[in-house]
């Protein structure tokens, strides 16, 4: 296993310096989850893990809880402990399905409140996202597009839509990372798309091209 960055503030690191230990835990989990540098399957073991991120067991404990709890991670087979979570094909079908319809709503929702601050938010976004060059890390390429369907979600404005939201897309990550530089560009068109039917208040128009947006990028992704 690849050497996790230690659990203080840094680029690796975001969360707040003085959060809890077990926040900052999940939160660094969670990314080299996210990255690959923790594989499907691999076991989650505490004990070097803490060595790692460079804090006692406790936290870690904690953190791989919540995982589970968010599907990024699964009981390990025949053991105790658990293992990060391996995603079959048919169930991440089944989890674009659900997020392509959230997703959908997102869109609606902020499509009818048409928030002029929200939209100007997310087209300084698209600008920053369309600048990328071609060869730009898939990492930061995975960020800006998180952050843009983030903003769909505030612009929605529906606290019980981005609770639900939230985890299907960290879960539905482990898809979209794959092969994310080959849809750079049609991403960003799409994301231009669905910010011109939000921001014309055309609703039934967002919802659709949100889900298909969604649908797309998972299609390659997924073969």
């Amino acid at each position: 296993m690849n050497r996790l960055p230690p659990a203080t503030p840094g680029p690796a690191l975001t969360t707040p310096a003085r959060a809890p230990l077990s926040r900052q835990a999940l939160q660094a989990l969670r990314e080299a989850i996210l990255a690959g540098r923790l594989a499907p399957g691999e076991r989650l073991i505490e004990e070097r893990l803490s060595a790692d991120l460079g804090m006692s067991r406790v936290p870690i404990r904690e953190a791989i809880k919540q995982l589970v709890a968010e599907g990024l991670a699964v009981p390990a087979e025949g053991a105790r402990g658990a293992q990060v979570a391996e995603l079959t094909p048919e169930f991440a079908a089944e989890l674009i399905e659900v997020r392509a319809v959230l997703e959908g709503l997102n869109a609606r929702l902020a499509a009818r409140r048409r928030d002029a601050g929200m939209i100007a938010r997310i087209r300084a976004l698209l600008a920053r996202g369309a600048a990328l060059p071609a060869g730009a890390p898939p990492a930061e390429l995975a960020a800006l597009n998180a952050a843009f369907h983030e903003l769909l979600a505030d612009a929605g404005a529906n606290r019980a839509l981005q609770e639900l939201t939230r985890p299907l897309r960290e879960r539905t990550e482990l898809v979209f990372r794959r092969n994310s530089a080959e849809r750079a560009g049609p991403d960003w068109q799409e994301h231009a798309m669905i910010l011109t039917a939000v921001a014309e208040g055309e609703e039934e128009l967002a919802a659709l091209l949100a889900a298909r947006h969604v649908h797309r990028a998972a299609r390659g992704r997924l073969a």
